[in-house]
């Protein structure tokens, strides 16, 4: 059976005739009108309760307020994503933005992949903000465009911010919108709760008179500007420029010109081929890549799809994704749904393909190699699949994908100018990244897992560097100070799953001045540009560049595992049932981060010592050496066990009921034991815990951990004043 047909129909089975014939207000007419929202209305569609979920979510999510949606009743409200919340969210955020500019132009941008409902949802939030006279930029003909060109354009074109509808790499039936303010940033948690707490006050207000009206304008309406992006060929012309002041010199773009082989690029979802495309015909290298997946398809193009217990199952499309088998072994399901045996089989050995997602911000990079490189591939621990007799698929993680990018682009840059080099990542990424830039001198700063993180600590360095301090100095995670220098540059920004940018040569300037050191959103088109200039300068196969770089650099921790633990499956098509499993899998999820929370937060507050931490987590873990462990942090999101020879990191998911689990180290069966072990444990509380922690602070750590990372958040926080210019195009 045809796997998006069973998912659709397990939505109509499970959607109840009543939503099916009541689509609240009429979505789909392209008039102008005035939605109702009345007392009856918040009570019917029970929109209280959604309203909480969605303010839990805000406060915690790490890449916007993501969730699933019915995918062919879009105004279901038992879902999280749906048309009546995207009114009130784009209605609140469009009033906040009124009340904090009340004389100004407002100008505004929103953009969409490829996913369920997201043309229907960009058109709400168009129309809702050109009836409040928020003049809003879309592409020509509402095309999709990349999440990084929506960030890159919100910094560049000097707007109030953006909205881009997108759920990343996960699964088909979730979605959500990403709210980028004014630097083209995620919004902080801060921010978030400005526009969630807005939503309340009109929840009251319907309360308290009754009814709340909502504007629509006309789905033409002349503040729905098409236009503009039109005269700026959508953006690509200025990303064009941006990108030949980085990854895109001229010796890097001849680099791939005079390659010989074909570099094929699998888009998955279809959404990166429609910009990405145009980018590299601009730059002069189209004929040097190969494309699959080129088609916009909000299933995927069955990537990632299975059926599992005779039902439909969505593994997502993170390709490093593992799995078990009925028998008990590993597989990469989403691998094997690319179907690369047969799609490459006549593609010759050493081929790379670079493959992104829907919303083209992340990179994930495979090459087909000959088998009889096979011991080389495992001494640098890199996974791999068999394609054939002859042949097999390396897998390559971010972690050491992008260990060969920064090598590659360090390299290459001229280091003759003044510039004191640094780099930002997440603390669940390699620690190899931080051994490599400690080998070449290069300052290293680590931030809480998201790149709405990593944007973060750039702008607190920006701040700094416009006021020209003497000696730029900023605080990462750890609390570490990190001195800078008059003149930083930063060389490279990402984390473990799949995000990355590089920074500017030269500071990048918005068309009113405005300064960056580099964008704020992770983009795959960068990865791609840098990434293709490093497979085409090397005369051997990833695995032993890779090799290499751990040789030359005296490289110990070189490898790096991820365990994930869901708590529920997501594909579950009967919302009840899937908000019960996620309500029970959140409170596992939580017992095992509370855990591991508290053993930081009471160490922080010298409550307890690390040899009682020690005790304790010996005492529960019989079959772990806890003797060399040399610290436990609380590291804005989860807690860091470090250890003299590797890390754990253990984090909640800010998005779901799972559980990550990360380690680094030199031994991988050891850290796959560690991050095993750890991320699956119950949280239950041991007489050897209770002895030094009371069960009152353990529920209570929490909440002290949030005041802990908004203070981080809060030092040498980026105070420049945005002022809104007098718009010119």
């Amino acid at each position: 059976m045809n796997l998006e047909n069973m998912l659709k129909e397990s939505v109509e089975k499970n959607t109840p005739q009543y939503i099916k014939e009541d689509k609240i207000f009429d979505y789909s007419d392209k008039n102008s009108f005035v939605f109702r929202l009345t007392k009856e209305y918040v009570e019917k569609l029970n929109l209280r309760t959604w309203f909480e979920g969605y303010k839990k979510e805000a406060l915690v999510s790490t890449a916007g307020i993501r969730g699933p949606q019915n995918i062919i009743y879009p105004h279901d409200t038992r879902f999280p994503i749906n048309t009546i919340g995207m009114t009130l969210a784009t209605l609140a955020k469009a009033l906040v933005l009124k009340e904090k500019y009340p004389n100004d132009e407002h100008v505004k941008l929103v953009g969409c992949e490829v996913r369920y409902n997201s043309k229907t949802y960009l058109d709400i939030i168009a129309r809702i903000q050109a009836a409040l006279n928020i003049r809003t930029l879309t592409p020509v003909n509402r095309q999709t465009i990349p999440i990084w060109l929506a960030s890159f354009l919100a910094f560049k074109l000097d707007l109030v911010g953006a909205e881009y509808i997108t759920s990343s790499h996960g699964i088909s039936v979730k979605n959500a919108t990403k709210d980028l303010n004014n630097q083209g940033s995620q919004y902080l948690p801060d921010e978030s709760i400005e526009f969630v707490n807005k939503i309340e006050q009109i929840l009251d207000e319907v309360n308290e008179k009754g009814y709340y009206e909502i504007k629509f304008s006309s789905s033409d309406d002349e503040l729905i500007d098409e236009k503009t992006m039109d005269k700026l060929n959508n953006g690509i012309d200025l990303y064009c420029e941006y990108l030949k002041n980085g990854v895109a010199s001229g010796k890097n773009i001849n680099t791939i010109k005079n390659f010989e082989n074909k570099i094929v690029i699998d888009s998955v979802g279809g959404c990166a081929y429609n910009t990405l495309s145009k980018i590299l015909e601009k730059l002069g290298i189209k004929d040097n890549f190969v494309w699959l997946n080129k088609e916009e398809d909000p299933f995927f193009h069955g990537i990632g799809k299975d059926i599992k217990n005779g039902s439909f199952y969505d593994w997502s499309l993170d390709v490093t994704v593992l799995a078990k088998d009925e028998n008990g072994v590993e597989y990469f399901p989403v691998v094997k749904s690319l179907n690369y045996g047969e799609k490459l089989k006549n593609y010759p050995l050493n081929t790379v393909v670079l493959i992104t997602d829907p919303d083209h911000d992340r990179l994930n990079i495979v090459q087909v190699i000959s088998k009889d490189k096979i011991e080389i591939v495992k001494k640098a621990g890199v996974d791999y699949v068999e394609l054939d007799e002859e042949r097999i698929l390396c897998i390559f993680s971010a972690n050491q994908s992008f260990l060969m990018i920064m090598d590659y682009w360090y390299k290459s840059l001229d280091k003759n100018t003044n510039s004191d080099y640094f780099m930002v990542k997440t603390t669940a990424s390699s620690k190899a990244w931080d051994e490599w830039a400690k080998s070449k001198g290069i300052k290293i700063i680590n931030t809480p897992v998201g790149f709405k993180e990593i944007a973060s600590a750039i702008k607190k360095i920006e701040a700094q560097y416009e006021k020209n301090v003497e000696n730029i100095t900023v605080y990462d995670i750890f609390n570490k100070k990190i001195e800078l220098g008059k003149n930083p540059r930063m060389i490279f920004g990402g984390e473990e799953s799949g995000g990355m940018i590089i920074g500017a040569i030269e500071p990048i300037k918005s068309l009113n001045g405005r300064v960056a050191l580099a964008m704020r959103e992770k983009s795959a088109t960068e990865a791609i540009v840098v990434a293709s200039a490093l497979i085409s300068s090397i005369d051997t196969t990833l695995v032993e560049n890779l090799q290499n770089i751990y040789d030359e650099n005296n490289i110990i921790s070189r490898y790096d595992v991820r365990v994930d633990i869901a708590y529920y499956n997501e594909s579950e098509p009967d919302i009840d049932k899937l908000k019960k499993a996620k309500v029970l899998g959140e409170a596992k999820r939580t017992k095992n981060d509370i855990f591991y929370l508290a053993l930081a937060m009471a160490k922080l507050e010298n409550k307890v010592t690390l040899e009682q931490i020690k005790e304790i987590l010996s005492s529960t873990f019989a079959e772990l050496d806890f003797s060399n462990l040399s610290d436990v942090i609380f590291v804005g999101d989860g807690t860091y066990l470090d250890f003299d020879d590797k890390f754990v990191e253990i984090r909640p998911s800010g998005t779901d009921a799972k559980t990550k689990a990360y380690a680094g180290g030199s031994d991988k069966q050891l850290l796959i034991k560690y991050a095993d072990c750890l991320g699956n444990y119950s949280g239950d509380l041991n007489e050897a815990y209770k002895k030094y922690i009371n069960e009152d602070y353990v529920q209570k750590c929490k909440d002290e951990s949030f005041r802990v990372y908004s203070k981080y958040t809060l030092k040498d926080e980026d105070k420049r004043e945005f002022k809104i210019p007098n718009y010119t195009f």
